[in-house]
């Protein structure tokens, strides 16, 4: 078994075609509403930009599918997602993954 980071839109799409084949848990049926609730985005698009964004030297994994969930677009965003990292990001880091988000919005 390994692990893999999803990005919302994804388990949005997993647990609703789970959801038409059997009856979900009290907490997958929670977490199903959640990212219906707040996900808007395609689990396509949301794809693309974690694919995208993993290009840009320094971010991660794990990071890149923060960025798709949290689709930031100003530059205190994405500090906030990489201030848990402790790293610090160039500004140009950050124009580009703004960039690249604003092109899915």
């Amino acid at each position: 078994m390994s692990e893999q980071y999803v990005t919302l839109a994804k388990v949005r799409d997993l647990l609703t075609e789970e959801h038409g084949k059997r009856e979900l848990l009290t907490s997958q049926k929670a977490a199903m509403e959640h990212a219906r609730a707040v996900c808007s985005m395609s689990a396509e698009d949301a794809e693309k930009i974690v694919e995208e964004v993993s290009a840009i030297d320094g971010v991660t994994g794990y990071i890149a599918v923060k960025i798709a969930d949290l689709t930031p677009q100003y530059p205190e965003d994405v500090r906030a997602i990489f201030s848990k990292e402790r790293l610090t990001v160039e500004p140009k880091t950050i124009n580009q993954i703004i960039e690249v988000v604003g092109k899915y919005l």
